[in-house]
């Protein structure tokens, strides 16, 4: 047992009774807690600009603020976080804007979502019930330490002209102030003194930390294979790890040479949970880690997003996190609904207003309505809505992806006939190949820079979950082919538009052709269409 983080842990549960008993009391009154937040919002931010706008004021129900305050995409909003950006104050809350965390955009590069106390105590009430409930399952969580990590760990935060920080150099930083200091006393953090400048030096730091930690008890990322990967680098680097821990711990190092390096619950033998995604794209590589860590719970998160928590795990379901924001959901039908009107088997877009700015902001997730805990609706998280692909957690969007494209492509003189860009996997792990077929331009590099301005699919690059852009030559026929696959899945030919961006994986199957495999390749003729 580890005494320090023993303590550390049981100050934090305890610091989250409260929290847990109001999160259990509002699962059995979700619309008195949802409308007791919408109040609130509208209350407390009625004198900022975005509050005068729509005369909060003036608002006195929830039909009423559907009908004043339209829903909005990242689009309609941005126009205001510019104005945060240059400066202004009280824009879209009251509460001061402390950062803004850059997340994927869907037509532009990134977003910038503000964060304010607001925000930070409303993701502090689904934490805390949240991390509360999984030490009532495993009590002996609470005896060591943890890993977590949420926010990229080798891009340092930038700064605004105005001073607002971008994004978190500490992940605690999400956390108040009182909670933070109990988590850096619990949670290792290998890029806590200075960021790694890349992404072999973040894994070689963060497994030094990890292994000089026998009672690690907890790890909790996002992407299964942002830990499956980390794991995967353990033989390569075993013999130089065994060296640098020799250093300091000697005792431990000669535990490690006992233990296995390709069996990684050997060197963490008391590592109770593992936290990641599970929903999604994400359910195909969790079963990596289970195979990892035979005797631990492998946990699916709840939805989280950059923007709000949606749902946490609960009492073994995934209820919505109702006191953390407002939530709305529009039905397949178009119909707009509230928590308590949701039904079991139904799918749902998720709306979410929060303490942070954003008001009835779509967040382009799609959910399940699965169950109930009380009278609060359980969800399953099915995926982004539209064409979004997520293979790694990089959210590469449809707008996105074919801006990227046509990017690349305005560096050569002669344009290809068609072509697509999609996941693909072989034997060396996921990337995306740009399917071509007509004069074939050797834009390989030059589109993975362009699609690294998406953070998220840069950061995937980095730490190794995706690898570098490839080219495939098609023969021909490569529309003809997209279309035929598309209707074998059953659409409807006039509703297959042409796009050069595709979800769908397995396209060299389709396609007669060749991967292009020297960089030196330029723009040449690779064939013609029939």
């Amino acid at each position: 047992m580890n005494l320090a983080a023993a303590i550390a842990n049981s100050l934090w549960v305890a610091s989250n009774v409260p929290a847990i008993l109001r999160f259990e009391y509002a699962l059995t009154s979700p619309t008195e807690t949802q409308s007791g937040l919408l109040r609130r919002y509208l209350k407390q931010n009625a004198p900022c600009a975005y509050g005068r706008a729509h005369d909060f004021a003036r608002i006195r129900s929830y039909e009423e603020f559907a009908r004043r305050v339209p829903l909005i995409s990242y689009d309609d909003i941005e126009p205001w976080i510019e104005r945060i950006k240059r400066g202004e104050r009280r824009v879209l809350t009251t509460d001061a804007v402390t950062h803004l965390v850059p997340t994927s955009g869907s037509t532009g590069s990134r977003k910038l979502i503000p964060f304010t106390g607001g925000l930070q105590q409303e993701f502090g009430c689904a934490i805390g019930p949240w991390l509360a409930d999984l030490t009532r399952s495993h009590p002996t969580v609470l005896l060591g330490p943890a890993y977590w990590s949420i926010t990229p760990a080798i891009e340092p935060a930038e700064t605004q002209s105005c001073g607002i920080p971008i994004g978190f150099s500490d992940d605690v930083r999400y956390l108040s102030a009182a909670k933070a200091w109990l988590a850096r006393r619990v949670v290792i953090a290998p890029n806590r003194f200075a960021p790694a400048t890349d992404v072999e030096e973040f894994r070689y730091r963060t497994l030094v930390c990890l292994l000089k930690e026998r009672d690690l008890r907890l790890i909790s990322v996002w992407h299964p294979s942002f830990l499956t990967l980390l794991l995967e680098a353990l033989p390569r680097y075993w013999n130089r790890l065994l060296a640098e821990i020799c250093k300091t711990q000697n005792r431990r190092a000669s535990e490690l040479k006992q233990s296995d390096p390709e069996r990684p619950s050997t060197i963490w033998p008391r590592l109770q949970v593992v936290s990641c995604w599970g929903d999604g794209a994400a359910a195909l590589a969790i079963g990596d880690l289970r195979r990892y860590f035979p005797g631990a719970l492998v946990q699916p998160k709840g939805l989280m997003a950059t923007e709000a928590f949606v749902t946490i795990p609960f009492r073994g379901l995934l209820p919505l996190a109702v006191r953390s924001h407002f939530f709305e959901f529009i039905a397949e039908d178009g119909r707009v609904r509230l928590a308590h009107d949701l039904r079991k088997g139904e799918k749902y877009e998720v709306v979410v207003t929060t303490a942070g700015g954003l008001w009835r902001y779509r967040l382009r997730d799609s959910v399940q309505a699965t169950g109930f805990v009380g009278s609060t609706p359980s969800l399953r998280f099915l995926g982004r809505i539209g064409n979004v692909s997520d293979v790694c957690g990089e959210k590469l969007s449809e707008a996105f992806a074919t801006r990227a494209v046509q990017e690349a492509l305005g560096t050569c003189a002669a344009r290809p006939r068609f072509a697509l860009l999609a996941p693909d996997k072989d034997e060396a792990g996921w990337r995306y190949t740009l399917y071509v077929e007509g004069p074939m331009p050797a834009i390989a590099e030059t589109l993975d820079a362009c699609l690294r301005q998406n953070p998220q699919y840069a950061y995937c690059r980095e730490l190794g979950q995706l690898l570098p852009v490839r080219m495939f030559a098609i023969d021909k026929h490569g529309y003809e082919i997209f279309v035929s696959r598309h209707l074998a899945q059953g659409m409807r030919l006039g509703d297959i538009k042409p796009a050069c961006f595709s979800r769908l994986i397995g396209w060299s199957e389709f396609f007669s052709g060749k991967y292009i495999q020297d960089k030196s390749v330029l723009c040449s003729s690779v064939g013609t269409s029939q």
